[in-house]
């Protein structure tokens, strides 16, 4: 359980020049074939807040970074109870291997990372400076 901080300016945008609501965060978690059945997931501000029990640990941190990383969002509060996720911030010249040698000791364990972003990223080479990145840990790994 924490506050994960995002980048607010950076990311998908999905409010245009709208304040983030509920409803539209919701709908993209829908639209991205994640199941928040069980969670409640709720916009306060620039916050959404997170809490309920998830179908996995694995459902958890994806649906905490789907959120995050939407323009006009800058954290997320999780208390959705199991293990703290471990993210990655993007920075300039990252790859998804050189991030797989730093948090994994093995660049060409890229795939991993990348299968834990699925589906917010849709091609390994897809990332930009700012953005949150799950990295999967033992017993996690998906």
């Amino acid at each position: 359980m924490g506050l994960w901080s995002f980048m607010k300016d950076t990311g998908k945008s999905l409010f245009g020049s709208d304040e983030p609501s509920t409803d539209k965060v919701q709908k993209e978690i829908a639209d991205l074939g994640l199941d928040a059945e069980g969670l409640d997931i709720v916009v306060e501000g620039d916050v959404v807040k997170v809490s309920g029990t998830a179908a996995s640990q694995e459902t958890k941190e994806k649906i905490i970074m789907a959120v995050g990383n939407l323009s006009g969002i800058s954290g997320v509060e999780d208390n959705a109870g199991g293990d703290d996720p471990v993210f990655h911030e993007v920075q300039k010249g990252d790859t998804l291997w050189k991030i797989a040698e730093k948090t994994l000791g093995n660049g060409a364990a890229y795939e991993k990372i990348f299968e834990a972003n699925r589906p917010m990223l849709s091609h390994p080479d897809k990332i930009y400076p700012g953005q949150q990145l799950r990295i999967p840990q033992e017993g996690t790994m998906a």
